[in-house]
């Protein structure tokens, strides 16, 4: 019996979205940073998989704190 489980439905798994190329660039301007010099997130990594993310694409991620409210992330997906 195979157990078909959506990784990014799950309660533990933060949202996780694909930016826009007009969205990546305004990242890209408001940090004043390249793609290289951004954190990295290898696109073998069962979340990034499941989103058909490629090289290059930049992922947004929220984070919901019952503190500091919701927090944003944001990682290149790199080979790997």
């Amino acid at each position: 019996m195979e157990v078909l489980i959506k990784l990014l439905e799950h309660d533990l798994i933060p949202k996780h979205e694909i930016l826009t190329p007009e969205g990546a660039e305004a990242v890209l301007k408001k940090y004043g940073v390249t793609r290289e010099l951004m954190p990295q997130i290898k696109e073998k990594d069962p979340a990034i998989e499941e989103m058909k993310a490629k090289p290059g694409d930049i992922i947004k991620i929220t984070r919901n704190n019952p503190v500091t409210g919701k927090s944003y992330y944001y990682r290149v997906v790199i080979e790997g």
